[in-house]
């Protein structure tokens, strides 16, 4: 039997390649909103990150997120991840 290929993406705050599924892929779409894609799956420039703290904090300090969609990221959208990354921690 054939074994499935695993999707690799690299996190913005390590610059690691993990697994896809263990990545929190965070979307622009062509509107211009940016938001969390927990299904992996919407429309739109995706960027991921670790489910932990540390390298969002990496990610937000280097401004990656505003450097992987080439606009700049509003405060309401780095308080919604983090808000998202807390729920993932307390599980």
């Amino acid at each position: 039997m054939k074994t499935r290929k695993i999707p690799m993406r690299r996190c913005v705050g390590c610059r690691e390649k993990k697994d896809k599924r263990e990545l929190l892929r965070i979307v622009r779409n062509n509107e211009g909103e940016i938001f969390i894609d927990p299904t992996g799956k919407k429309n739109g420039r995706g960027a991921y990150i670790c489910k932990n703290m540390e390298c969002f904090n990496k990610a937000r300090k280097a401004k990656s997120f505003s450097n992987e969609f080439s606009c700049e990221i509003p405060e309401s959208v780095y308080d919604e991840i983090t808000k998202q990354l807390e729920g993932y921690v307390g599980k």
